[in-house]
């Protein structure tokens, strides 16, 4: 009897390997386009001189810090559809429904990102920033609010075609997003064409432009395409469904915290660096920007098993749901295993993009990128195994009690160790490298404790829906 489960069960593996790398790859391509989108605006940023690229970089954090937390609030909208085409695969009015609400939720999140971001030069002058600096910032922030919603509602339309493990449309236009940012920034920025040289703000209208041109090239893709127009997805839409809404906030604002604590906490690692010295400073932006590049990989893989668990979650198959998060979790962990050795064994081949290895001038921010990247080895496969195995536990709709983990680990225990050993020992930089290394690492452990534990827990039945008209 084993000797014929056993090519099944491998057939099922296999299975499930070939459809989570069909659906993974595109979304992390997506994720590499959406970071190459503020690549461009940096380097033309720099084109306009230090104090335009630092009062960009003020700007950018502090409207980044909020706009993340609309993220992961519209991201629900994934597990949500992923639960629904598992228990019908062919269900079109419950799919309308969450996409519906989905915009609802953007629009509700945007008003009060909006008011901050309008206010954002006097908050940045509160924080005690040099007052020419919070003053351009200000002025940036107010022309680049605008890109939040329309980047809120193409992300919908993203997750739509993400459950229906169709990504392919979304990285195409994401792709595409990349030259049209760059055009509409550099011709704002710099007034070519006729148009007013409005540097900084110009960069902000040209991500308006590029958020406006992703989500109205989706939405016509969807509505032309001969599949998805069936979804009819904008059709009645101030149709209420406040069940639908609530649910999406229940499971949305724990994954919006969730992004936001992690995000914060390399903002604050920053910061601190930044009080030891411009050398461990510009080494530890460095090795940051290698490992975010790095952790579009797991990211990808755990946006991917948020739809693999969440349709096994809703055809209330638990083999599946184990098969789904377990290969995920392999292939995200196993690719930053990878990088991890390549940071220790090949650091040199990694910085040398960044810095001139033969320059002299160079020698104190090499140092102590090539020491920083050691504790980033470890660093890797922590941050992969906690993308991941949030990812798995979002399929499960388990949302709640991971923001819990999130707030614990990074907060509770990442940044005060990494601002004790820093300051309070001669360990310098590397304390807050050992702090975020050690946040992550228990973040992860309790993920996949959590996981482990889902049918104690009561995770593994998807909740009854009761249909309501569309």
């Amino acid at each position: 009897m084993i000797a014929r489960i056993a090519p099944k069960e491998r057939a099922a593996w296999a299975a499930e390997l070939r459809a989570t790398l069909a659906l993974g790859w595109p979304l992390i391509l997506t994720n590499v386009a959406q970071n190459a989108l503020m690549t461009s605006d940096v380097i033309l940023m720099g084109r306009l001189g230090s104090g335009a690229l630092a009062a960009g970089a003020l700007g950018t954090n502090l409207y980044f810090a909020f706009l993340i937390f609309g993220i992961g609030l519209v991201s629900a909208t994934s597990p949500l559809i992923a639960e629904e085409l598992g228990r019908r695969r062919h269900s079109v009015r419950e799919v309308r429904r969450t996409v519906r609400q989905g915009f609802w939720a953007a629009a509700a999140v945007a008003v009060p990102i909006w008011i901050v971001s309008w206010n954002g030069g006097a908050i940045l002058l509160a924080m005690g920033q040099e007052p020419v600096l919070a003053r351009e910032a200000g002025e940036y922030m107010r022309a680049l609010q605008w890109s939040l919603l329309p980047f809120l509602f193409y992300l919908v339309l993203r997750s739509f075609l993400s459950a229906l493990e169709r990504p392919g449309w979304a990285l195409v236009i994401g792709l595409l997003a990349v030259p049209v940012n760059l055009a509409a920034a550099y011709c704002l920025m710099f007034g070519t064409f006729g148009l007013p040289a409005l540097g900084l703000v110009g960069a902000g209208y040209g991500t308006v432009i590029s958020s406006a041109f992703m989500f109205v090239a989706l939405a016509v893709v969807i509505s032309y395409d001969r599949q998805l127009r069936r979804y009819f997805l904008f059709g009645r839409f101030w149709r209420t469904d406040w069940p639908r809404f609530r649910t999406l906030w229940r499971i949305g604002v724990p994954i919006g915290l969730t992004l936001a604590f992690e995000v914060t906490i390399f903002n604050a690692a920053a910061l601190l660096m930044g009080r030891i010295g411009a050398n461990e400073l510009a080494a530890h932006a460095i090795v940051l920007q290698i490992a975010s590049f790095c952790f579009m990989v797991p990211f990808g893989f755990g946006q991917a098993v948020t739809v693999r668990v969440g349709r096994a979650f809703g055809a209330q198959d638990a083999q599946g749901v184990t098969r789904a998060g377990w290969t995920a979790f392999a292939l995200g962990v196993g690719f930053m295993g990878f990088t991890a050795m390549l940071m220790l064994f090949a650091p040199r081949l990694l910085i040398g993009p960044f810095l001139d290895l033969d320059d002299p001038a160079n020698a104190p921010v090499i140092g102590y990128a090539l020491t920083f990247l050691v504790f980033a080895a470890i660093f890797q496969l922590a941050d992969g195994a906690q993308a991941v195995g949030s990812g798995m536990l979002r399929g499960l709709q388990d949302t709640r009690v991971p923001m819990i983990y999130a707030a614990f680990g990074y907060w509770g225990i990442g940044l005060p160790l990494g601002a004790a050993l820093a300051f309070g020992t001669e360990l310098r930089g590397i304390g807050i490298w050992i702090g975020l290394a050690t946040g992550l690492t228990v973040v992860a452990a309790l993920m996949l404790w959590r996981w482990l534990r889902r049918d104690r827990l009561g995770l593994v039945t998807a909740p009854d829906v009761v249909p309501v008209p569309a």
